[in-house]
């Protein structure tokens, strides 16, 4: 077995769930193409704490944390098991490494995670923990954590970040239906600086990406985007998908082997 790659996916509105259409489609080959590993750590923008918590319930619930949508999103579950023991793992990992990291018994997955899980890995049989972001801290302290993580993938564990490339929901909920020229741009940059490993300007990408604010008024969904790159390996990274939804939110899906 060799070593896993590390995944960013862009888990798009809760509607995904219920409509996938063609993210879901590349969701389900991603899915195909990894293969089905011992078990999955997955970064969720949707779960924030001031220090790295790890889901550790060996039945996890499917959360619905949002509000207003119809109903059938409700009746969704993703019964996938925990991981205990993989939870454990990785929290040593990250002590290993000085981050302050706890196992938190009780939360389940929300759905930054099950989301893409969903039509990644529909049986839901492959065990899942969930790993919380700190938006407090920034970029450079999630590419730590995905570093502390990286021996996981040689244990055919599959670290995903799930958040978004871009995510204003302000200019979402203003309806602009083709993409508009600062998401694209902002998407553009984003991949040539993954392409020419770049991280120290990606880590700056507020200061340094054109239309980085705008982009993110708040960090919280990029975030999971630097879990995945500091898991990576040494291969060559690979935007796998992009589009963008509504004209705003870019649907970008990487896989760094």
């Amino acid at each position: 077995m060799g070593r896993l790659p590390s995944v960013f996916v862009s888990h798009g509105s809760p509607m995904h769930a219920l409509q996938p259409g063609p993210a879901g489609e590349a969701w389900a080959a991603l899915g195909r193409r990894i293969g089905r590993p011992r078990a999955i750590v997955i970064a969720s923008a949707h779960w924030e704490t001031d220090r790295p918590l790890l889901t550790g319930a060996a039945r996890p619930q499917t959360i619905h944390d949002f509000y207003n949508f119809p109903e059938p999103l409700y009746r969704l579950r993703y019964p996938a098991p925990g991981a205990p023991e993989v939870a454990q793992h990785a929290k040593e990992l990250l002590l290993g490494k000085g981050f302050d990291a706890r196992i938190d018994p009780a939360r389940g997955l929300d759905h930054g995670a099950w989301s893409p899980l969903l039509y990644m890995y529909p049986d839901a049989d492959v065990p899942v923990v969930q790993l919380s972001i700190q938006p407090q801290l920034g970029t450079q302290h999630h590419v730590d954590v995905g570093k502390a993580l990286r021996r996981l993938a040689e244990e055919n564990v599959l670290v995903i970040g799930s958040g978004h490339l871009t995510h204003n929901l302000r200019d979402w909920a203003r309806g602009q239906g083709q993409p508009t020229p600062y998401a694209r741009e902002f998407q553009e940059w984003v991949l040539e600086r993954i392409h020419h490993r770049k991280l120290a300007e990606l880590v700056q990408y507020r200061s340094l990406s054109p239309h980085g604010v705008r982009a993110h008024p708040s960090d919280e969904h990029f975030l999971p985007l630097f879990v995945a790159l500091g898991a990576a390996g040494e291969g060559t990274p690979e935007r796998v998908y992009d589009a963008i939804d509504s004209g705003v939110l870019a649907m970008d899906a990487y896989v760094f082997h």
